[in-house]
């Protein structure tokens, strides 16, 4: 398996293996992450596709320094602009429980909304780094990656219990620091 300079290397020499190596490396991490968004497979299948072509055609002139964050990120985008598509803007059943735990915290963006989320994100990355690494672990594991509170506890030998409590206080948290930012919900 190669590392991620080489396989960065071969997107900017617009080699196909890039896709290629891009795919081994990192194509079942991709699946499962837009399999949890998705739920049925041929979506995932298609978004994870989606996923190396916006690779593809970011890498030149974008060099991640985090190969799979960005990859990630890409991927989240682009299943969330299907769960949109297949579901006329609104979420699915599933992804309503995770978007009504942070609606408590996060401000409605729909004015304004490039300026909005770009300062949202800043200010989420900036609480991000505030946060002890298990805490700043299982925010992300929850919020990022959609494991459920058992996937959590089980990944980390820890108790639903603790999980739980953990995603609560950080969700207060966040609010906290979003309000003393001055971006209210």
């Amino acid at each position: 398996m190669l590392e991620d300079e080489r396989i960065l290397d071969l997107y900017w020499a617009r080699d196909d293996a890039a896709i290629q190596e891009t795919s081994v490396k990192y194509g079942e991490k991709l699946l499962r992450l837009s399999e949890r968004m998705l739920r049925a497979k041929e979506d995932a299948e298609e978004c994870v596709s989606d996923t190396y072509l916006g690779a593809w055609n970011a890498i030149p002139p974008q060099r991640p320094v985090q190969f799979f964050a960005f990859l990630a990120k890409l991927c989240r985008n682009i299943a969330c602009n299907k769960l949109d598509w297949l579901n006329a803007a609104k979420r699915k059943a599933e992804l309503l429980p995770l978007t009504d735990e942070l609606a408590q915290c996060i401000p409605d963006s729909t004015a304004d909304r490039t300026r909005d989320a770009k300062e949202l994100g800043e200010a989420l990355n900036a609480f991000l780094h505030t946060l002890p690494q298990e805490t700043r672990v299982i925010f992300l594991r929850r919020y990022w990656f959609m494991d459920s509170v058992e996937e959590i506890a089980n990944r980390y030998k820890l108790g639903e219990s603790k999980v739980k409590t953990t995603l609560f206080r950080t969700r207060q948290k966040l609010r906290a620091y979003l309000e003393k930012e001055e971006i209210f919900v």
